[in-house]
């Protein structure tokens, strides 16, 4: 049986009345803006959070408006009814406005307040059109896109930041047992890409899990800073047409809807005006990325051969390599991290740009929550990734490890410890120029007995613990004194 068809239905807007299919939710200033703005494929409904955000502050709108006794019951009530529908089911069908538009995220506000206005009209006639609830008039009752936009922003983004978090915490439990296993695994260390002191493999990995487990604690911060909003400044941080009862009523309606403790601003005409929260959010998803990629390009270079660079570590195989030479594995899972990482960086360039404004109001916000949406996807998405193919899997190549720690020519800083530099120095040149190691040398050169190079050199993994090289360098001192 044929389904009849959805009359259209005519609206008016600022700029003249146009015809709305009567399949579509939204109304005439969405059209338009779909029409001005269709560019990057990107809508406010692919942004995590952002549109349910909107809807739950039009419905904490709403609700506080009626406790007012500005806004009839019923209409107040379809509001709140027909944006519990919506919070859960936002599709890109009804709110396809792109991320990238003018006006400061005008086209988002009045998409979400069209298509709860005309889902509301109908909860209350039973039919599609014509509207006895009004966008503006109801549903934007009391706010303005200039103190919505960026609070759907923060409640959005605060929110994406605490997923982050856990993610990242996922990879620092991670770290820690192959800190842990590795605990015991002497390597070199490596300065300026030179032959360094020996350390351990997890004296190493504890590097990456203390810059991730501070990262961690800075999301904490900003998360608890994304509940302070600016809603109930209206258009430019006066408050004009939010009483001073309503801005109470929202905040309250807010924290029962969302079950967080929500706050205004303390300044909004600063919170209107100036957007640096999101340059501190953008440097901290940075310096995320830079700690990424810099693990990411160590576990590619110790891992570089298997036979012909430094092999300290054996990556998961997680594909093959090359198209042509056979048995080439290439490491794709760092280098994918890597690329995040790169993106990332680019990103919060974009978000210091933006941040710039003017005057009155930063209407830079839709580039900033894409670009910062955008970082924080990417990173909560790449990140289980990178952890169950590639950290969690590696493997350590000891001997190998252990072999070029023994024959690094940096253990002559313990001759330097014990006797003084130039002596030390020549040990060493000594040592490179027959292919020696620190220990022979020091024999050949008759600095030390054979008993006393096995016990300076013996075990290296003595280097490795400050307690242990302090008694040893106090010993043989003693020695010389005696």
């Amino acid at each position: 049986m044929d389904v009849p068809a959805i009359p259209a239905r005519l609206e008016e807007d600022a700029l003249g009345t146009r015809f709305i299919p009567g399949g579509l939710a939204y109304g005439i200033q969405t059209m338009r803006a779909v029409e001005n703005f269709s560019i990057s494929g990107r809508a406010i409904a692919d942004i995590e959070g952002f549109v349910a955000a909107i809807i739950v502050i039009k419905r904490a709108a709403a609700r506080a408006n009626r406790r007012m006794g500005s806004l009839d019951e019923r209409i107040a009530e379809a509001i709140d009814q027909a944006g519990s529908e919506y919070a859960g089911a936002v599709g890109r069908d009804d709110f396809p406005v792109d991320i990238y538009h003018g006006g400061g995220g005008t086209a988002a506000n009045m998409n979400v307040n069209e298509v709860l206005a005309n889902r509301a009209s109908e909860i209350l006639t039973g039919r599609k059109g014509p509207n006895p609830v009004h966008p503006n008039t109801h549903v934007n009752m009391a706010q303005s896109t200039n103190d919505v936009i960026p609070s759907a922003m923060k409640m959005a983004l605060g929110g994406e930041l605490a997923v982050l978090r856990t993610t990242l915490a996922g990879l620092v439990e991670t770290i820690a047992a192959k800190e842990g296993a590795f605990a015991d695994v002497v390597k070199l260390a490596r300065t300026c890409l030179q032959d360094a002191l020996p350390v351990t493999l997890g004296q190493q990995f504890s590097g990456y899990r203390v810059a991730f487990e501070r990262q961690i604690e800075d999301l904490a911060l900003l998360e608890a800073s994304c509940l302070r909003l600016p809603l109930g400044a209206t258009a430019v941080g006066t408050c004009f047409g939010a009483s001073t009862d309503y801005r109470a009523a929202v905040f309250e309606e807010l924290a029962v809807l969302t079950g967080k403790s929500y706050q205004v601003e303390e300044h909004l005409f600063d919170a209107l005006q100036n957007v640096d929260h999101w340059v501190r959010v953008s440097a901290t998803l940075k310096a995320i990325a830079l700690v990424l990629s810099k693990m990411s390009a160590d576990l590619r270079l110790m891992s570089s051969g298997p036979r012909a660079g430094l092999g300290e570590i054996v990556l998961p195989a997680v594909q093959p390599g090359s198209s042509i030479m056979p048995g080439k594995v290439n490491p794709v899972m760092p280098e994918m991290m890597m690329q995040v990482a790169f993106r990332v960086i680019g990103n919060d360039t974009t978000v210091t740009r933006a941040a710039e404004g003017e005057l009155d109001l930063n209407v830079w916000e839709s580039i900033i929550l894409e670009a910062l949406a955008e970082s924080i996807r990417l990173m909560r998405r790449s990140i289980p990734l990178f952890i169950s193919s590639c950290v969690a899997g590696i493997a350590v190549n000891v001997e190998r490890c252990l072999a070029d720690a023994s024959g690094s020519l940096a253990l002559s800083t313990a001759l330097a410890a014990i006797y003084d530099y130039p002596t030390a120095s020549a040990i060493a040149k000594h040592a490179a120029t027959h292919g020696l190691s620190i220990r022979d040398a020091s024999v050949a050169h008759g600095l030390l007995s054979e008993a006393e190079a096995d016990l300076l050199f013996g075990d290296i993994s003595a280097f490795t613990n400050p307690g242990r090289t302090e008694r040893l360098i106090a010993r043989f001192r003693a020695g010389r004194r005696t």
